[in-house]
């Protein structure tokens, strides 16, 4: 049995350990507030977006851009989102798990040096060089600092490349994020862009609170109002549009904005997926904590009185034998 003093010792580097991860615990929930801010700051955009290409699509389903054209298929690039740290549980695992399979795949079907890499983020960026595949760019301070510049250029240069045959399809691998306790791993389609499945798509999204436990969700969703549409509240434009000059004229234009805002959004999903994988791992870890903690007191107790206890009983024997 470990001594009083090896017990004591534990239980400080516990408490140390444990004042860690609730600080991180802490640093990630206000990180994954801000997130959650700028999902919500371009969900309007969106929004008014694809309630325009829902209206034109179903006005003319035969409408057409280079964006859109299937073709058979030689080359590939798969765009990854990680993480540029660790300590968020197996958020980057997934993220590289499914990136090699969907290497090995590809490679398999269309042979070696058909596929290529645009990683965001330094962990994914690590280890597709490890494994030797053709990693393009280094987009790690996407990941710190989201902006649609930096996007956009990188849906140019994929659309550049498309259009010039280099690649005949480009994938997206990231968590989309539905609440704080639940990250959803995706691997879709970006180029050509399939409008039909892309308008219909997953959009919910738990932005309102940063509980990470189900039954705290159950509980939020179940008691949660419904919003009241106020007085005087602008209405949603109806589908009366005037297309000039022509509807494929028009979607040549649309299409590249719906492609950046594809990879705006997997980047904020990504984004916001990790650092509420963060604070779910630091939670969890000072959940393991307290109960560490509990186990150590309780020993260090219990070591305590049965040292008190020998100390009496040689004093009673002492005292016995005189």
């Amino acid at each position: 049995m470990p001594s009083l003093k090896e017990i004591k010792g534990r239980i400080a580097s516990v408490n140390s350990t444990r004042k860690i991860t609730s600080a991180m615990k802490m640093v990630a929930s206000s990180k994954l507030h801000h997130a959650q801010v700028a999902i919500q700051n371009m969900l309007p955009y969106e929004s008014l977006l694809e309630h325009i290409l829902k209206s034109f699509l179903a006005a003319e389903a035969e409408a057409q851009t280079v964006f859109d054209q299937e073709r058979p298929v030689h080359r590939v690039a798969i765009v990854v989102f990680s993480s540029n740290s660790s300590l968020c549980g197996g958020f980057n695992a997934n993220v590289i798990k499914l990136m090699q399979r969907a290497y090995e795949a590809y490679t398999q079907e269309l042979g070696e040096g058909s596929v290529e890499i645009y990683p965001i983020g330094r962990k994914v960026a690590e280890k597709a060089r490890k494994l030797g595949y053709d990693v393009k760019g280094d987009y790690a301070a996407l990941i710190d600092h989201p902006n649609v510049r930096e996007c956009i250029d990188i849906v140019m240069e994929l659309a550049t490349k498309f259009e010039n045959g280099e690649v005949d399809r480009v994938e997206l691998i990231y968590h989309h994020f539905k609440s704080a306790g639940s990250q959803i791993l995706t691997k879709k389609q970006f180029l050509p862009i399939d409008l039909e499945s892309e308008l219909e798509r997953d959009h919910e999204r738990d932005l309102t609170s940063n509980v990470v436990t189900k039954k705290a969700q159950d509980y939020l969703k179940k008691n949660r109002r419904k919003k009241v549409v106020k007085e005087g509240e602008v209405a949603p434009l109806n589908d009366n549009f005037i297309v000039e000059p022509d509807m494929n004229t028009v979607l040549s234009q649309l299409m590249p904005k719906l492609a950046h805002l594809m990879l705006y959004t997997a980047l904020l999903d990504s984004v916001a997926s990790e650092h509420a994988a963060r604070m779910v791992a630091m939670q969890t870890a000072t959940d393991n904590a307290d109960e560490l903690l509990r186990q150590l007191n309780l020993q260090y107790n219990k070591s305590r009185q049965q040292a008190i206890t020998s100390e009496l009983l040689d004093i009673v024997g002492g005292s016995v034998n005189n």
